[in-house]
């Protein structure tokens, strides 16, 4: 898993139009980056994060951060949840879950008792030279911008 002062691992993979998104795309920019890592579009936790950083995006833009939804869902599935939510940032299609692993957003969780492997949900916040700056591992859903912004 990813460590305070690491760098933004590299990656590239696809978002909800097809377009190929690697990490350089985002280090170096001026920007900082917000990667948070969720496990399904269209769930009720899933769109309640999703629509907290939506409804606060125009404070994270102001405040300089990129932000970036990722999951195992394809392209076409984010296409869909994109517009349906109306979200005004890019979700990356993660569909072999290598990001995920190279993060730390993957591994053992409880589910209805049992131990199985999956999405571990998460949110790394980067500086603009792509160091790693605060993991949230506890996400509250329905407030999810206001734990970055409130750091």
């Amino acid at each position: 898993m990813l460590q305070i002062g690491d760098r933004m691992p590299s990656f590239e993979v696809l978002d909800q139009d097809g377009n190929t998104v690697k990490s350089e795309d985002f280090i170096g920019k001026g920007k900082k980056t917000i990667i948070y890592f969720y496990p399904k579009d269209n769930t009720s936790g899933c769109t309640s994060e999703a629509c907290s950083f939506r409804d606060n995006y125009a404070e994270l833009t102001a405040a300089g951060y990129n932000v970036i939804g990722v999951s195992r869902d394809s392209s076409a599935s984010h296409t869909g949840f994109r517009a349906k939510f109306e979200l005004p940032f890019r979700l990356l299609a993660d569909t072999g879950a290598q990001m995920h692993r190279e993060f730390g957003a993957w591994g053992e969780k409880k589910m209805y008792g049992k131990t199985v492997l999956g999405v571990l949900r998460r949110t790394f916040i980067f500086d603009e030279n792509g160091i790693l700056e605060r993991i949230i591992e506890k996400v509250d859903t329905k407030n999810a911008a206001r734990q970055v912004l409130n750091g």
